[in-house]
C-alpha cells in the first residue's frame, strides 16, 4: 500500500493541473516529472508518466498510457500506448495504436487503429491508417502505408532498416523486406513483397495470379463443414 500512496503523491493533483492551464476531465494520473503546457487537454482514464511533454492544444483521450513521450501542439492521441515516442504537431494517433521506443511521427500525420511503430520515423503528412507494422524504417513525407503493410525488419539473426522516399504509395498487404530503399514517388501495388531497391517513380507489383474454376466450390463446404479438400 505504501508504494501506491507514494505513486499518488508523485502525481499532479487536479487542482495543480488546472493551475498549469490544462483542461482535465475524468480520472487522470500525471506524474510530476511530466511537462504540461497551458492548453493541454486530458480526458480520463489515462496515465502520463516519465519525462513526457504535453504541448499546447494537444488532447490525450481516454485509455491512453503515455510514458517518456512528446505530444506536439494540437496532436490527438486516442486510446493508445506511447513509450519513448514523439508525435508531431497536428497529428492524430489511434485508437489502439502502439508507438514504441524511437517512434517519431512528424507533423500532420495519421496513425490509425492497430498500427505499431518501432524505431521508425514518419515525415510530414504520412498516413498509416490501420493494421500495419512499421519497424526500423525512415519514411519521407506524404507516404501512404496501406492496411496490412508490414516492414519485415528481422531475419532471425539481425535487424535491418528500410528507407522510403517522399510521396511513396505502399498498397494493402505489402511486405517491405529490409534492407531495402524505395525511391521518391514509387508505387507498390497491393499484395506485393518488395526485396529489391526501387528507383524514383518505379511501379512494383508482385502477385500470384488467382485460378478460378467455374462451379469448383460445389461439394466443398456446406453448413460449416468442409466436405472435401
Amino acid at each position: 500500500m505504501r508504494s501506491v500512496f507514494a505513486k499518488r503523491r508523485a502525481g499532479y493533483s487536479r487542482r495543480a493541473l488546472k493551475r498549469l492551464g490544462a483542461e482535465v476531465c475524468g480520472d487522470v494520473f500525471v506524474e510530476k516529472s511530466v511537462t504540461v503546457w497551458r492548453g493541454a487537454r486530458l480526458f480520463g482514464p489515462c496515465v502520463v508518466t516519465g519525462k513526457s511533454v504535453l504541448c499546447e492544444g494537444c488532447a490525450v483521450l481516454p485509455f491512453c498510457h503515455i510514458s517518456d513521450s512528446f505530444v506536439g501542439r494540437g496532436a490527438v492521441v486516442r486510446a493508445s500506448s506511447l513509450q519513448g515516442a514523439r508525435v508531431g504537431e497536428g497529428s492524430t494517433v489511434g485508437p489502439y495504436a502502439c508507438l514504441r521506443a524511437g517512434a517519431a511521427v512528424g507533423k500532420n500525420c495519421r496513425v490509425g487503429d492497430f498500427v505499431e511503430i518501432k524505431n521508425a520515423t514518419l515525415g510530414e503528412g504520412c498516413k498509416a491508417a490501420h493494421l500495419s507494422y512499421i519497424g526500423d524504417a525512415a519514411l519521407g513525407s506524404r507516404v501512404n502505408v496501406g492496411c496490412g503493410a508490414v516492414f519485415a525488419n528481422y531475419d532471425g539473426a539481425k535487424k535491418s532498416r528500410s528507407v522510403v522516399g517522399d510521396g511513396c504509395f505502399i498498397g494493402c498487404n505489402c511486405n517491405i523486406v529490409a534492407p531495402v530503399s524505395l525511391g521518391e514517388g514509387a508505387y507498390i501495388a497491393a499484395g506485393t513483397t518488395v526485396t529489391r531497391d526501387l528507383e524514383s517513380g518505379d511501379f512494383c507489383i508482385g502477385r500470384c495470379r488467382e485460378k478460378i474454376r467455374p462451379h469448383g466450390a460445389e461439394g466443398r463446404y456446406a453448413d460449416g463443414q468442409v466436405l472435401r479438400d
